[in-house]
């Protein structure tokens, strides 16, 4: 303790001496004992004690002899004149991140998504909470839109440690799936992405291939594929074309948000194939179909495929007396062999019934499809038949029946492909083919209206003709 003296008496310098170490040894001790609790945070630091007015709160400490200000706290007094710090908060438990924190150190990850892939092995594989895979799954209508991925497709995951906070696919052009996490958990918006069309006209001359004088042009390779369907039936894009046919084509690009995102469907087209041009035009009935017609209402659509299968080359023609590979010795040829790789889907040339499904003598793996009472198209040397292909089934043109193979007495992988009227052999690629029923009657007016703007397009114009996108 603290020795005292009346004021009229002086102390010895010895007893001075002995008060000084006193108080100087109090402020050490305090100030160690602060030292100590702020390196192991075990305590919290309490404001310097105010002189409590009357009736109000405990008394302060009366002053210790030999210092300034009052009695002993974990915080010196201030400097006059300075403000004095605000304390800290006292240390609470670690508790859950609230959802403004966990947001301040999101991850994004974009996945393409792979052959077979799933949401639940894309989780796992991500290390993702499985507990919030199935919470997407128990949201109202989002079971379907989540479990039917596309090899290709992009998919946006963004999440804390494994905790989703958000999701983004694209359904299709126009609609976007975003999941985002709430105070009340996850939440899924379909947001509408407004498409934009924009009409192009685009012409060309072939010096090589149709791909390449279409892009050429400045279109895309999904318009080539359409004008080789739309004039399929009429013009071998493999075996017709020649240098110097040229074409025209009238179609829809489709924008989003200002930016380019695809060619849309070919609303008119011409083409000059060795001289003889042949025009299409798009028309949509009242009654939801579309269809390309000639400009005089005609369907350019026939009741066959030309080709059933998407081919390399054609091994083999339509021949009466051709050496056979295999048997070394001359056999008619009755169909035509296109060559194409293993597995390659195999089309119905037409709509009808499967007559057959099995395997055959030399042509190994066969379907026969009745389309009428008259016409019997064969599919021959096939690996194997799609699901579905049995005697008895109806199937649809273009309805993929088989994949190509080398069965039976094939000395490569292609299809063996027959066209029989009444019996007798007809070479596919010359054979006349039914055409599809002409515009109907009752709309023959709005199809006329309607696509003599498509038509005029496709003239040559007189003036240069800007291209651009």
């Amino acid at each position: 303790m603290a020795v005292t003296f009346h004021p009229a008496l002086k102390p010895p310098s010895r007893l001075r001496r002995h008060t000084v170490s006193a108080a100087f040894w109090l402020q050490t001790g305090a100030c160690a004992v602060a030292a100590w609790s702020v390196l192991h945070g075990g305590l919290t630091v309490a404001p310097a004690a105010r002189p409590a007015t009357a009736g109000t709160g405990p008394t302060a400490a009366p002053p210790i002899p030999g210092t300034a200000g009052p009695g002993p706290s974990l915080q010196g007094t201030p400097a006059r004149g300075a403000e004095a710090p605000r304390p800290s908060p006292p240390r609470q438990l670690a508790s859950a991140p609230g959802l403004a924190e966990a947001q301040l150190a999101l991850s994004t990850i974009d996945v393409i998504v792979s052959r077979n892939d799933t949401l639940d092995r894309i989780f796992r594989r991500l290390k993702l909470n499985l507990a919030d895979l199935a919470s997407l799954r128990g949201l109202p209508g989002l079971h379907a839109r989540l479990d039917s991925l596309r090899p290709g497709e992009a998919l946006r995951f963004i999440h804390r440690d494994g905790v989703l906070f958000g999701l983004e696919r694209r359904l299709n052009e126009s609609q976007t799936l975003k999941v985002s996490r709430e105070p009340s958990g996850l939440k899924a918006d379909v947001l509408q992405n407004p498409l934009e069309m924009r009409t192009r006209t685009v012409r060309g001359r072939i010096d090589r291939s149709l791909f390449e004088a279409v892009q050429a042009a400045g279109a895309n390779d999904t318009t080539a594929v359409a004008l080789a369907d739309i004039f399929g039936w009429d013009i071998d894009f493999v075996l017709d074309v020649r240098p110097g046919d040229t074409f025209v084509v009238t179609y829809d690009e489709i924008w989003r948000d200002g930016a380019y995102v695809k060619d849309g469907p070919v609303q008119a087209a011409a083409f000059v194939n060795q001289g003889r041009e042949f025009r299409a035009v798009r028309y949509n009935d009242p009654e939801g179909g579309s269809n390309y017609y000639t400009p005089d209402g005609r369907s350019l659509h026939r009741a066959f495929l030309r080709a059933p299968v998407d081919f390399t080359r054609v091994s083999s023609g339509f021949n009466s007396a051709r050496f056979h590979p295999i048997l070394h010795r001359m056999r008619a040829h009755q169909g035509i062999d296109y060559a194409a790789p293993m597995g390659t889907p195999v089309r119905a040339a037409g709509d009808g019934r499967i007559r057959f499904a099995g395997r055959r003598g030399g042509y190994g793996n066969l379907v026969e499809i009745e389309h009428s009472r008259s016409i019997v198209t064969v599919y021959g040397h096939l690996q194997r038949f799609a699901q579905g292909t049995r005697a008895g089934a109806q199937v649809a043109q273009g309805t993929v029946i088989a994949y190509v193979g080398r069965t039976g007495l094939a000395t490569g992988p292609h299809l063996h492909y027959e066209y029989r009227v009444n019996g007798v052999f007809k070479n596919p690629q010359t054979v006349i083919l039914p055409a599809a029923a002409p515009i109907d009657a009752r709309w023959q007016a709005d199809f006329l209206a309607r696509s003599a703007p498509l038509l005029t397009s496709l003239e040559t114009p007189r003036g240069p003709m800007l291209v651009s996108r």
